[in-house]
């Protein structure tokens, strides 16, 4: 007699870990390979450098707005539509008042490791984009940006531990009684992850770019 296999949830929890590994693998491939199309187009001509500046300050600006709404809004988890958690707060809709009503969240250690790591990678990014600004205008010709890039790709990879860390112990983070799956991960998280491929794929533009004038 055969009886189906059972999932622990841990289980489900690597099924979804490894997912999202592998699509933020595809697309920072995808992103490496529109680089690379992008310079073999743009460095053929020089007086074409400036399309390229416009698009990884335009890339950056993007990544780091999205990266300043996930960290700072608050929808990380929905528990339904009337409650939700983020980084800061859990909050629930009030019918009678038509308002939002927030408390504090209960500080764990997995809850202050997202929250740090998650405001280091802004930080980083932001650092990252004054240095950009500045090497443009004091760099010499040839200079390549490895310190902007460096940044920008250590602000990628301390978001994306913040975000592994909040998908394998959310439950330990929620601190709720109910089960995690009557709920779901919010648009916040999902833009974390987002950012993840974008700011990496950006730091890898930035160790590539020479500046030419």
């Amino acid at each position: 007699m055969f009886f189906p296999k059972q999932e622990s949830p841990q289980t489900d929890i690597y099924c979804r870990i490894n997912r999202h590994a592998t699509l933020v693998t595809l697309v920072h491939a995808e992103c490496f390979s529109l680089l690379v199309v992008i310079e073999t187009m743009l460095f053929a001509d020089k007086n074409k450098m400036a399309l390229l500046l416009m698009f990884v300050t335009l890339l950056h600006l993007v990544t780091l707005a999205m990266l300043f709404i996930a960290t700072m809004e608050k929808s990380w988890w929905v528990w339904d539509g009337m409650e939700n958690s983020d980084l800061w707060y859990n909050c629930r809709y009030d019918n009678i008042s038509g308002t939002w009503l927030c408390a504090s969240s209960k500080e764990t250690e997995w809850l202050h490791a997202v929250q740090v790591l998650m405001v280091l990678s802004l930080v980083f990014s932001s650092v990252s984009f004054l240095v950009f600004l500045g090497q443009l205008f004091t760099m010499s010709r040839g200079g390549l940006f490895y310190f902007t890039g460096l940044c920008q790709v250590f602000a990628g990879l301390t978001a994306l531990s913040a975000v592994l860390i909040y998908t394998l112990h959310n439950k330990e983070i929620l601190q709720d009684n109910r089960e995690v799956t009557l709920g779901h991960f919010g648009y916040c998280f999902i833009l974390a992850w987002v950012c993840v491929p974008l700011l990496l794929c950006s730091g890898i533009i930035y160790i590539h770019l020479r500046k030419k004038e």
